[in-house]
């Protein structure tokens, strides 16, 4: 990995190999191309940036295709954008144009880019990658480590009144912040927050691979509302009764050195490894040492209270009836005690001077508001939310050049996106998609000129203001259709995904085969070598920042030592707790966009590289019908999907073309798929050793082309996505992957009906009459349902079969119909 890095910065044995080679050849390189390393979906804008070290203009570009090494886009669309920080000359190459699915790479002279895919497919299950970090975050009982941390907190402290302190409450759980141990409501419940509205946007998104506690196991409800959850019940311990509001959980004096947390002993008066302080929600500056924090109220602690509690309750409530209507009651005394002491609470300095200085409340209180409006359609919530919102009408840090740390939080504000959607004020909606696009057009604004188009501040935790302007933006765009940030969307998306000066995504471990983050700032990584997948770190800082950060320094030495300049920086180096540390409140921020991009996926389920089923969501289904020899039941089966209006896939050899030319035609003008199953229907994996490939890539390859080539000569038009259902029914992952090279899906039957068995005729052991068949399809949709399934039926049988299934497919239809699925054409059912 780390491919893409300067060369003279890449340790010792790579520093030898390059300047034996530097020195051979004379070449060192001086020009880079930056790309999403994930990919791009069909109809995103997309653009390659261009970076050199020297004075270059660029006027013509190339994309290439992996699979056949050849060019297949040539682009002029090149803005030149001049000198950048560490750079001579960048400019933007755009290849919108190209929405081929494939894997590319971009090509300026001899500057190549990484590899990336174009797909609507890309990006399935990326919803998923974040709560993997989530989990392992866990306080408490923690389910990757199997063992539990910080059991006894907590003490209290910081009570304004000073009536309440050294008492004890239960106040274990809930998530670390960082790769520290503190625990903050002011994140934590925006964690929450994020997460459940992440699920309430793209519910679909989101599976059941774990159970509550984070152990592997579906429990019937969406891990990400598991991981709400067990957020939701840490706030509800920090938050005991009416009164009593806890803002924060241990502070810097747990800056003792890298442990594992069920490691961690430190003593804050209290015995080694024994109870951590609690803080109370203070409208008064806070801080036990020299350092204080400049509180001024509880709304916007309170109000982030409010607005999680309110919207768990609604969303948990068909899991956890009783948990949520304690949600409801907790909701309203947040709301009422916000809107009694509005201000700041901000969190508590140890002995150091760094805490998170928090200085707007009315956005949570307005988005407090709108979950009570939503919840209980009581109008005065939405009067009380306008108000608030037209307190701050964008959020402060949008256009601005600098902010201190966590000055104006959270990053998006997700209450003007309430008032967007609602429609009981008309007048309040217009005003409040006129902020959205406010925020965001004064940070295309100070993007100008950036090759990145990167309009944010390079302040600590940068990553986070890009996830939540990509927020932003994707809402406003659903909201409006206005298409003016899409450019500078993606392009956010890109940097943290690859395409920015240092080419690594930002978030450790996505893509897998990516420059991701290898040396985070955490324990788990740097004592362990334990990765901390999913998580996204700080990000680039301002220079002039991080010089003057205490106890910061690089501890190996800079990889991207020629990426760096004196007005931005990055190092994926653990000393680094700047900009290379996962946090996680970003993290779970991101659930939304992720939760968005896996929703163009739909999440296909894949056997061998394979895809067997589409979105398992809703009750759709797909036809697919293959054929070599026979096509006997053509007509009958042409007659019935134009009755039901049904477009099925129908998967055909070259000799089935060459022999059935006038069928074939038939079905593509009735809008059937049509698509290859191989030129001569060869057995490409052993019937007992599926790892044994039977055939040679070449072999492989001209057949397929074959295939293609007969459909092309009776004119049939080869559609997009390309899918290859094999012949046999029969593959295994070395013939998914040379297929996937050449731009081309391998599809199979979804098994468990046993409906791909009306071929076998009756002097066959594995025999199945139609009536068998047909029973079984309807007992496995009782027990199991048929949602996202390929069902097989061959277009023809060996004339001994003379019981033919396709002679029940009218009775089939309409008994599936009648039991409340719908039909869709293959391309639909895996892309939507």
């Amino acid at each position: 990995m780390n491919n893409n890095k300067p060369e003279l910065r890449m340790g010792k044995l790579n520093v030898t190999l390059l300047f034996i080679f530097v020195f051979c050849t004379g070449y060192s390189q001086s020009s880079w191309l930056r790309v999403n390393q994930v990919g791009y979906l069909e109809d995103d804008v997309k653009v390659a940036v261009w970076i050199s070290k020297e004075n270059h203009v660029v006027s013509e570009f190339q994309v290439i295709d992996l699979a056949t090494k050849e060019a297949v886009f040539t682009g002029s669309d090149v803005r030149n954008t001049g000198k950048q920080p560490a750079f001579g000359s960048s400019a933007r190459l755009n290849f919108t144009a190209l929405k081929r699915p494939g894997s590319y790479i971009v090509k300026v002279g001899k500057t190549e880019s990484v590899p990336f895919r174009i797909g609507n497919d890309i990006y399935a299950g990326a919803a998923e990658i974040p709560l993997q970090y989530m989990r392992q975050q866990r306080c408490g009982y923690n389910p990757f480590l199997k063992d539990s941390c910080h059991v006894h907190d907590a003490i209290s402290v910081g009570d304004p009144d000073g009536k309440r302190d050294g008492q004890y409450f239960n106040t274990t759980g809930g998530w670390h912040d960082a790769s520290d141990y503190l625990q903050y409501v002011t994140t934590s419940a925006n964690a929450v927050y994020q997460m459940l509205f992440a699920y309430s946007q793209h519910p679909g998104s989101f599976g059941d691979k774990y159970d509550a506690n984070g152990h592997e196991g579906a429990n019937g409800i969406p891990d990400i509302l598991d991981e709400a959850k067990w957020g939701l019940d840490w706030l509800v311990k920090m938050n005991p009764d009416a009164d009593t509001y806890f803002n924060q959980l241990a502070d810097d004096r747990d800056h003792v050195g890298f442990t594992l947390p069920n490691e961690q002993k430190v003593d804050y008066g209290w015995g080694l490894g024994k109870e951590r302080p609690v803080y109370f929600v203070s409208p008064k500056p806070q801080g036990l040492f020299k350092y204080k924090n400049r509180s001024t109220g509880m709304a916007s602690t309170v109000g982030k209270y409010a607005s999680s509690f309110s919207l768990g309750a609604k969303l948990l409530a068909a899991y956890y009836p009783e948990f949520s209507g304690i949600l409801v009651q907790k909701a309203k005394e947040a709301y009422r005690k916000g809107v009694e002491n509005p201000g700041v609470s901000q969190t508590a300095p140890g002995g150091a001077p760094y805490f998170y200085e928090e200085d707007n409340w009315a956005d949570d209180m307005q988005l407090a508001a709108m979950e009570m409006y939503n919840n209980s359609g009581q109008k005065e919530y939405l009067t009380q939310a306008v108000n608030y919102g037209r307190l701050e009408p964008v959020t402060p840090w949008m256009g601005a050049d600098s902010a201190r740390h966590y000055q104006w939080y959270p990053f998006v504000n997700l209450a003007n996106y309430h008032l967007a959607v609602q429609d009981s004020d008309p007048r309040a909606r217009k005003e409040f998609i006129r902020n959205m696009k406010t925020g965001l057009q004064r940070v295309k604004d100070r993007a100008a000129g950036n090759a990145f188009l990167n309009g944010i501040p390079f302040i600590w935790c940068s990553n986070n203001l890009t996830v939540g302007f990509i927020t932003q933006c994707r809402l406003y765009h659903e909201i409006t259709g206005d298409d003016s940030f899409l450019e500078i969307e993606t392009a956010m998306r890109d940097w943290l995904l690859g395409c920015n000066p240092w080419g690594t995504s930002m978030i450790v471990g996505y893509p897998e085969q990516g420059d991701t983050p290898a040396d985070p700032h955490s324990a788990f990584t740097h004592l362990h070598q334990i990765p901390v997948t999913g998580g996204i770190v700080d990000g680039p800082i301002y220079n002039s920042i991080f010089s003057n950060l205490i106890g910061i320094y690089l501890a190996n030495e800079d990889e991207y030592a020629g990426f760096q300049s004196d007005y931005v920086v990055y190092h994926d180096d653990y000393a680094d707790y700047s900009t290379n540390e996962p946090t996680m409140d970003g993290t779970a921020s991101l659930t939304y966009y992720l939760g968005y991009l896996s929703a163009r996926a739909k999440q296909p389920e894949k056997v061998l590289g394979g895809i067997v089923r589409g979105d398992t969501c809703e009750k759709h289904l797909s036809l697919v019908f293959t054929g070599h020899e026979y096509a006997d039941g053509a007509g009958v089966i042409q007659k019935v999907l134009k009755n039901h209006h049904i477009k099925g896939a129908f998967f055909l050899t070259g000799d089935f073309y060459r022999k059935y030319p006038a069928i074939a035609q038939d079905l593509q003008k009735d809008g059937h798929y049509l698509g290859p199953h191989s030129d001569k229907h060869l057995l490409y994996a052993d019937w007992k050793d599926r790892d044994s490939t039977l055939i040679s890539r070449s072999d492989f390859e001209k057949d397929l082309n074959d295939n293609y080539r007969a459909m092309e000569k009776i004119g049939l038009k080869i559609e997009s996505p390309r899918y290859f259902m094999p012949p046999y029914e029969w593959y295994n992952q070395e013939i998914s992957d040379w297929a996937e090279a050449m731009g081309v899906h391998v599809v199979n039957f979804t098994p468990g009906t046993t409906s791909n068995a009306d071929y076998t005729t009756p002097g066959m052991k594995n025999y199945l009459s139609s009536e068998t068949i047909y029973h079984n399809i309807l007992t496995y949709e009782d027990k199991n349902g048929l949602n996202g399934f390929l069902l097989l039926i061959h277009l023809g049988t060996d004339p001994k079969r003379t019981d033919k299934l396709y002679n029940r497919l009218e009775e089939l239809i309409k008994e599936l119909k009648n039991r409340g699925y719908e039909f869709k054409s293959i391309n639909t059912l895996l892309k939507d």
